[in-house]
């Protein structure tokens, strides 16, 4: 007799004991493989698998046991309900990245016209949401790793926003831009400290690209690099929302009152979870206090 969902489930979990979320991933792969939801999976327990099926599943599960995330696995990861290409050359979006959209909403309405700049886009995914909610906004999206702004750019053709979106190779801590080009500027450049990065899962360390995450001791090397080309490059009143990691509020207001008074307003934006990620800075008009 033909094996079954329950028993394959049962397989390829003890077969993912080593990786993050066993079942989970269990029955993502299974559902992936049959093409249904993980309800209908559950439902259908006993539904039999073909010998082609059964090899599918098996070349998945050996996939995932290695540490593979499910989003490389597949190729596609969902960001602000949107569907968006994945390699290994560009790092999974994450749910906390949505904070910075959610901020540009609060700045802009759907009929705004204004220019913007995403540094470090990766898989594209800040540039693109922007793209898609903002059809008058018009963006560049800058990354160092070509493969990445070859994900980026077919990301954007998917959506159908490249008219608008221009993609640029360069390092975003060094002069990229003018003087005053841009209403806007986002980033979620690195920000992991060499220590976290030291205890992160193999999941992580193994599959994700390293230079895309860490960044420094205390994670802020980036930061400091690119501020104060971001001042130089935003107009005046221009807001640049940046993501950084949990405990790094203090650290980053600290550098910005030291070293960039070109930044009147700086707000820490906090996530679901009440931890740091999401800062959002004004850049001067005309002089006013820093706090």
């Amino acid at each position: 007799m033909a094996p079954t969902v329950k028993d394959i489930l049962r397989e390829s979990e003890a077969r993912l004991q080593g990786v993050d979320s066993p079942r989970l991933s269990a029955e993502l792969l299974l559902a992936k493989v049959l093409g249904c939801s993980r309800l209908t999976l559950v439902i259908n327990q006993d539904r039999q698998f073909s010998a082609y099926e059964l090899e599918q599943v098996h070349e998945l599960v050996s996939r995932r046991a290695t540490g593979e995330p499910i989003a490389y696995i597949f190729g596609v990861k969902e960001f602000y309900g949107l569907d968006f290409q994945v390699t290994q050359d560009v790092l999974i979006p994450r749910p906390e990245t949505e904070h910075i959209i959610e901020e540009v909403e609060k700045i802009y309405s759907g009929n705004d016209s204004f220019s913007y700049a995403d540094l470090g886009t990766g898989s594209g995914i800040l540039a693109v949401v922007i793209a898609v909610l903002f059809p008058k906004a018009t963006g560049v999206a800058v990354d160092i790793s070509p493969a990445a702004l070859s994900v980026a750019s077919g990301n954007a053709e998917f959506h159908g926003v490249t008219d608008r979106l221009k993609f640029m190779s360069g390092d975003f801590t060094t002069s990229l831009f003018g003087e005053a080009e841009f209403d806007l500027i986002v980033s979620n450049p690195p920000y992991v400290t060499e220590k976290e990065y030291a205890m992160a899962s193999r999941e992580v360390t193994s599959f994700e690209p390293v230079g895309a995450l860490v960044s420094g001791p205390d994670g802020l090397d980036h930061v400091r690099a690119m501020l104060r080309h971001v001042a130089r490059s935003l107009r005046p009143d221009g807001c640049f929302l940046m993501e950084i990691g949990c405990g790094q509020g203090d650290g980053v207001k600290k550098i910005i009152r030291d070293q960039f008074p070109e930044f009147w307003d700086v707000m820490v934006i906090k996530d679901l979870a009440d931890l740091d990620r999401v800062v959002l800075l004004k850049k001067i008009v005309a002089k006013k206090p820093q706090f």
